[in-house]
């Protein structure tokens, strides 16, 4: 009687669709390990994040350049990128390797922070394009598509650090003005308060252009979490999706 019991149980939990669709066990662990996954892409951006507030020698901004590639590498596999593109983007990886490199050797000068900070910004502002297109076409809303979206989501904040870095090493005047020309830990605190429209106040740009950036990054940042993100979290069902999608038509 208890045998029977078990399988018309195990037959009522097969034949639920609501038990179907509950998260295996690591299924999120599996995401983050993958090397093709956005989870893994999601990870680095936070180490990127971490090593840019934490480590303030002058390699760092080499580490940080080299982790910042691999996550462009990383991402260019999970999005599933066309091969023209996959090739241009290589070749601006290792100019950006090079950079790195050479950074490690030579004295530091306003201009070689400003530029490395150029470069580490435009690894960041192609980044969330490439996820965004990639998230457009892919047929199902599963975890892969949430992960994608809230590392573009980061990644767009980072973008902006990176941009304020830039002109704070670069332009006349201090960035933040009597504040000075602020730390990148400062940078990184006040891109992410102004993505989210947190606005403390105790960071702000002196003159511009960073405050039409600042402006355009609260912008961006609203726009893109109350449709995107917001979209895709609001249709999400766990466990949906298993497997990867079909690649993009035309991918080569």
């Amino acid at each position: 009687m208890a045998a029977t019991t078990a399988l018309t149980r195990e037959d009522t939990m097969a034949d639920d669709p609501d038990h179907q669709l509950q998260p295996r066990p690591g299924r999120l662990l599996q995401a983050i390990a993958s090397p093709d996954s956005y989870g893994l892409v999601l990870l680095l951006i936070l180490v990127t994040y971490a090593l840019s507030a934490t480590i303030t020698a002058a390699w760092a901004v080499s580490l940080v350049l080299f982790v910042q590639i691999a996550t462009i590498w990383v991402t260019l596999q999970a999005s599933q990128a066309r091969r023209r593109l996959r090739e241009v983007t290589s070749a601006f990886l290792v100019i950006s390797a090079a950079a790195a490199v050479l950074n490690l050797f030579t004295p530091r000068t306003p201009a070689d922070v400003g530029g490395m900070a150029v470069i580490s910004g435009l690894l960041y502002v192609a980044a969330p394009v490439v996820i965004v297109r990639h998230l457009v076409w892919r047929r199902t809303v599963d975890t892969q598509t949430v992960l994608g979206a809230i590392a573009a989501y980061l990644m767009v904040g980072m973008a902006f650090a990176f941009a304020y870095r830039a002109l704070g090493a670069l332009q006349a005047g201090a960035f933040f003005g009597l504040q000075g020309e602020g730390s990148f830990s400062q940078d990184l605190f006040f891109s992410f308060t102004t993505l989210t429209t947190t606005g403390y106040g105790n960071l702000v740009p002196a003159a511009n252009p960073g405050q039409t950036f600042a402006v355009a990054e609260m912008l961006i940042g609203q726009l893109f979490l109350v449709t995107a993100v917001a979209k895709v979290v609001s249709t999400w069902r766990p466990g949906q999706g298993s497997g990867r999608p079909p690649t993009e038509p035309n991918s080569n």
